[in-house]
């Protein structure tokens, strides 16, 4: 590692430290009336998250006004993250990622959380949350999207669109799916036209991000996944599958095929990429790249606790 590398490195904890010291106001913040009402928002987190969790999930439910809360542990949750987590989100389901059986579906990578997530929606609307999120004004087209019975998800980039699979693969930029050097995202999405006769219905698109996306009730279940894995896994390769993002193709894909989704606009939901956060803002994605950049995942966090 050069001096560089490490002085970023440090650079870097010492702004999480900083972050983590003022999201620590979230626990001091009323619990969760939570509603049984048929919406679950679901996460999976550890305990190195449970601070900005609560941050996110606070947030987005007293901006949404509805739902109960679930939760896939890493592993890594005490008893006292447990105890917490029952007073503030009124007591959620807890699964263990140990009782998950991925196969043939990679292993980690956040596959355990969407098969999850998948039995969860067969009586449920579920919302996946990214607990580097943070929900900062109302959230109208989300609750829509739930009465309206339909998917939603949080756009990868602003021109994103929903379109057929041989649309997409025409929109430039173009990946050569052999190239070992492309990403498993880019490799996936270029082989999207080519999926076999059993999967010939999930002909739609969209680069969504899983970090904020809703699944309506009784849509496509974890079959779908473990039979695109496998279709996908005899064409690339179980290696080149298990790199990471390879989980959120598939969310884009079960989000893309069950009617036309809700494509949250850009301009009030999105993902900060180190630019000053919109003042209507309404949810923003802290991705990790510029996640303590600025001070605007604080800063936002701040507003966010503020409200509640």
């Amino acid at each position: 590692m050069t001096m560089n590398m490490v002085a970023e490195t440090a650079i870097r904890k010492m702004r999480e430290l900083r972050y983590l010291a003022g999201a620590r106001d979230i626990l001091g913040t009323p619990p969760v009336a939570v509603r049984e009402d048929g919406v679950v928002i679901f996460s999976m987190i550890g305990t190195r998250v449970l601070v900005p969790y609560l941050v996110a999930a606070k947030s987005i439910h007293s901006r949404l006004g509805m739902g109960s809360f679930a939760l896939l542990d890493d592993g890594t949750l005490t008893s006292g993250d447990r105890e917490v987590l029952a007073h503030h989100l009124g007591n959620p389901r807890i699964f263990s990622i140990n009782d998950v059986d991925p196969a043939p579906c990679p292993v980690g990578g956040c596959w355990e959380r969407l098969l999850t997530l998948l039995e969860l929606r067969r009586n449920n609307y579920v919302i996946q949350l990214d607990s580097d999120t943070v929900a900062l004004g109302p959230v109208p087209e989300v609750a829509e999207a739930i009465a309206s019975g339909r998917n939603f998800t949080l756009k990868g980039e602003e021109v994103a669109e929903w379109m057929t699979v041989e649309q997409f693969v025409e929109t430039p930029p173009f990946y050569d799916w052999q190239d070992p050097e492309t990403h498993v995202q880019d490799v996936a999405e270029a082989l999207l036209p080519r999926l076999p006769a059993g999967l010939a219905g999930q002909r739609y698109y969209v680069r969504g991000c899983a970090g904020f996306a809703g699944f309506a009730p009784g849509g496509n279940g974890p079959q779908l996944a473990r039979d695109f894995s496998s279709e996908i896994v005899d064409m690339i390769g179980l290696e080149n599958w298990s790199r990471w993002g390879s989980e959120q193709v598939m969310s884009n894909i079960i989000v893309s095929n069950e009617g036309e989704p809700v494509l949250l606009p850009y301009d009030r939901y999105l993902n900060y990429w180190n630019e000053p956060v919109p003042a209507d803002a309404a949810f923003v994605h802290f991705i990790g790249t510029y996640r303590y950049h600025a001070g605007a995942y604080l800063d936002a966090t701040r507003q966010a606790i503020a409200a509640l």
